[in-house]
């Protein structure tokens, strides 16, 4: 009964996934707030997907990352560096013990404001972003998360970048076995 329980669930994550993937996102991130230690910055997601994908910085973004001392082609090398992951591996690991350690960690670093359903959240953004091409990256979970605004540790861009990898990691191995 239970073996059944867990089907049927995957089964509806991967419709629910297709469905969106067709469709237009009603809740899809519009605004972020990027932190870098003591500074807060609101930005637009447009704002920061101009940056990744041309590398221009807007005079705040500039200014922000300037201050928290970044370099801005690492922490644009972060927001795009694509992870590749099979759908229903990443359905299956997202959904398990070391699936939601994973989510917890990333969700350190990408959360939303009220720091409630984190986890679901960030499950979602991930699921979306794979279904569109087979990859993930930072970006495309900013793009997909499913609230109007989140919140991103700008400090810890790097950290969640290594989590990924180590989910296409762990997916890899249950692909292996």
């Amino acid at each position: 009964m239970r073996f059944q329980f867990l089907t049927l669930r995957r089964i509806l994550v991967l419709l629910v996934g297709i469905c969106l993937l067709f469709s237009t996102p009603v809740f899809a991130a519009e605004r972020m707030v990027l932190k870098y230690s003591i500074f807060r910055e609101s930005l637009s997601v447009k704002e920061l997907s101009t940056f990744a994908q041309t590398g221009e910085l807007s005079p705040s973004l500039r200014v922000n990352l300037a201050l928290a001392r970044q370099d801005p082609k690492a922490v644009r090398q972060y927001l795009t560096e694509p992870v590749k992951v099979n759908l229903v591996f990443l359905d299956k690991v997202l959904n398990s013990r070391i699936g939601n350690i994973i989510l917890d960690q990333m969700s350190q670093v990408i959360y939303t404001p009220s720091r409630r359903a984190d986890r679901q959240a960030l499950r979602s953004a991930l699921v979306l972003s794979a279904s569109q091409d087979g990859q993930v990256s930072l970006l495309e979970i900013i793009k997909n998360y499913p609230t109007n605004e989140l919140e991103v540790d700008g400090n810890r861009l790097g950290s969640a970048y290594r989590q990924l990898r180590r989910l296409q990691t762990s997916l890899e191995d249950l692909l292996n076995f």
